[in-house]
């Protein structure tokens, strides 16, 4: 499926209101979540990032510890 901004915008809106029901043009999801909420919109950057052209970012976290 193809993301336009709006899409995201509506995500963002409704997340900052503490909202779950997102309407999308013609179209209304009521996510089961916020964490849910959030999850979709990661999955609207990652499409928009890839048509854009962009690699996806990642973010690898190495911890060390030595033991006495």
């Amino acid at each position: 499926m193809a993301y336009t901004a709006a899409d995201r915008e509506a995500l963002e809106r409704a997340l900052a209101r503490g909202e779950r029901r997102v309407t999308f043009g013609d179209k209304t999801v009521e996510y089961r979540s916020v964490d849910e909420l959030r999850a979709a919109l990661r999955e609207v950057d990652a499409a928009l990032a890839r048509e854009a052209g962009r690699p996806k970012v990642r973010q690898i976290r190495v911890t060390t510890g030595k033991e006495l």
